[in-house]
């Protein structure tokens, strides 16, 4: 397969292996109606807004939500030139932090911008990836300017059997004057995880398609075409207009979507139409009842879910208009990208979250159908709290001038508003100037050691918090310089012979993350136990 060569490639090729991990710290006063606001960590019931770094967010979820995620959906900057984006991640080479510093922010007069736009996307893809689900899907809007170079790094990243579609959203209805060419579209590409796992919700009916001019007692109808790709023998028939005597073929190409038996027989269901005046090409009826069992396909072209000035709108209608964003997505928009892929119980994520539009999209989505999925979103800048966060915090509690009623009295639900923590490393331990929370420790060795995160984690006795089909996990641990330098920390003989008895009763081995140990490691191993020394061992794979 063809892959995407770029200038600083080398350099950020598994950056996302070295981003150190920061623990996400809650804030309670920017939070709203936070469920389990106190906790190093939302529970599990929490929607998230994380202020910080998306490259250091991204890898703060991992050890709570990696494989989680049902839909990702982001908004990354476009490159147009205008935008003006700062590149910052901290890459350990000299060549690259010169090539970096050398023209910041990023501009239109920067002639290495398209090289310097795929080095900030290449890490966050690579642990947006880590985040899907096996059944999720990444939705990623862009414009002209960088999706061919998107399109082939998700190539790369996801693969290309994984590429799902290319929608082109109508998000502009009015004209350009000053240009030849007035643009009104823009791209969201699809990729899937595991193509065989996902499917688009087939319960999704966009319902607004469907009428009834004509009373049809069946209920609203929509009109289909009659013809299908391929050619096919005998699906290929002439079909009599009765009220104009033509005769219609297949086009070129096609066949006819059902054998000619059928087709009689839909005509004596009355479910055959030659257009509004009856003087057209056949179409075929097909009723809301029977689209609601079946579902739908998605079509590649949105056209119908709102467009830039509708967003804008939006935000008006929710600040008035001394607030402003430069561009806001319509909520229209991500209910539908929502709405096809998640089902009531489904996490989503937005890691370029800006005004908000996704976490309204979430709350307006379960309000209609009365599910209960949650949104984490993610904002580096510093409107996180003014912008982002305010809109959520309206649309929840309510605005009092909005035309829509659920919005006039407030879609409910609550976020915990979360910055990052200083990053867990072996000379913050040592030093006792970083010491997390044990549980956001253990998270974190917990998704070190298996790649994944663990349910229910908790420290029970013997420091125990938590076990796979294979392993049991201990963590003898207190966020405090004084208990890591005494002999409470250590691994003794009677720990280690109690926890070599769960062993035997498990038929499991165990992981023990300690300071110190009073025993051999090949005493130990007699016993099923590993021994990994904090601070050096932190990100040891089992």
């Amino acid at each position: 397969m063809p892959t995407l060569d770029f200038k600083g490639k080398q350099h950020i090729y598994a950056h996302h292996l070295t981003v150190p991990y920061r623990p996400l710290k809650p804030d309670e006063s920017r939070s709203c109606n936070p469920p389990a606001c106190g906790g190093q960590e939302g529970g599990a019931d929490d929607n998230l807004i994380i202020h910080g770094d998306n490259l250091h967010a991204l890898k703060a979820l991992l050890p709570r939500y990696a494989n989680r995620i049902k839909c990702i959906y982001i908004d990354p900057p476009y490159n147009t030139g205008n935008e003006e984006w700062c590149y910052n991640d901290n890459v350990n080479s000299p060549l690259m932090q010169q090539w970096l510093t050398k023209n910041s922010p990023v501009d239109n007069e920067d002639l290495e911008r398209h090289d310097k736009w795929l080095c900030m996307m290449w890490p966050r893809l690579h642990l947006l990836k880590e985040l899907l689900a096996d059944d999720g899907i990444i939705f990623i809007s862009i414009d002209d300017n960088e999706q061919h170079h998107l399109r082939m790094l998700m190539d790369e990243i996801f693969g290309e059997r994984n590429f799902v579609a290319n929608i082109v959203w109508h998000h502009r209805k009015s004209s350009q004057n000053d240009i030849d060419v007035s643009l009104s579209h823009n791209h969201i590409l699809c990729y899937v995880l595991d193509s065989p796992s996902f499917s688009f919700n087939a319960g999704y009916i966009d319902e607004s398609k469907f009428s009834n001019p004509d009373s049809d007692p069946r209920g609203p109808w929509v009109a289909d075409p009659m013809d299908a790709p391929n050619i096919r023998e005998n699906l290929t028939y002439e079909i009599v207009n009765p009220n104009t005597g033509k005769v219609y073929l297949p086009p070129a190409g096609r066949h006819w979507r059902f054998s000619k038996e059928k087709y009689e027989a839909a005509v004596k269901e009355k479910r055959i139409l030659f257009g509004k005046r009856g003087i057209s090409k056949p179409q075929y009826k097909r009723f809301l009842s029977e689209a609601r069992e079946k579902g739908v396909s998605i079509f590649t072209i949105w056209s119908d879910v709102g467009t830039t000035t509708a967003a804008t709108r939006e935000l008006i209608g929710i600040f008035g208009r001394g607030q402003s964003f430069a561009t806001p997505k319509p909520t229209d928009l991500i209910k539908k990208i929502i709405r096809v892929s998640t089902d009531e119980n489904d996490i989503v994520l937005d890691a370029f979250a800006g005004s908000g539009t996704t976490a309204h999209a979430v709350l307006a989505l379960n309000k209609e159908d009365g599910g209960n999925r949650k949104f984490i979103l993610i904002e580096c800048e510093d409107y996180a709290d003014a912008i982002t966060a305010e809109r959520v915090r309206r649309v929840i509690n309510g605005v009092d001038t909005a035309k829509d009623e659920a919005l006039q009295q407030g879609l409910g639900g609550g976020f915990t508003y979360y910055t990052l923590g200083e990053p867990i490393d072996a000379e913050g331990l040592l030093t006792g100037d970083t010491l997390p929370a044990y549980e956001t420790l253990a998270d974190y060795i917990a998704y070190a050691a298996t790649g994944s995160s663990l349910e229910d984690i908790e420290c029970r006795a013997d420091y125990f918090f938590g076990e796979t089909d294979a392993h049991l996990f201990y963590l003898i641990y207190e966020p405090s310089l004084e208990f890591l330098e005494s002999n409470r920390s250590a691994l003794d003989g009677k720990r280690a012979t109690r926890i070599a008895k769960r062993c035997n009763s498990t038929g499991k081995k165990a992981y023990v993350y300690a300071a110190q140990k009073f025993m051999s490691q090949k005493e130990l191993t007699t016993m099923g136990i590993t021994f990994c020394q904090l601070p050096y061992t932190l990100h040891m794979f089992a």
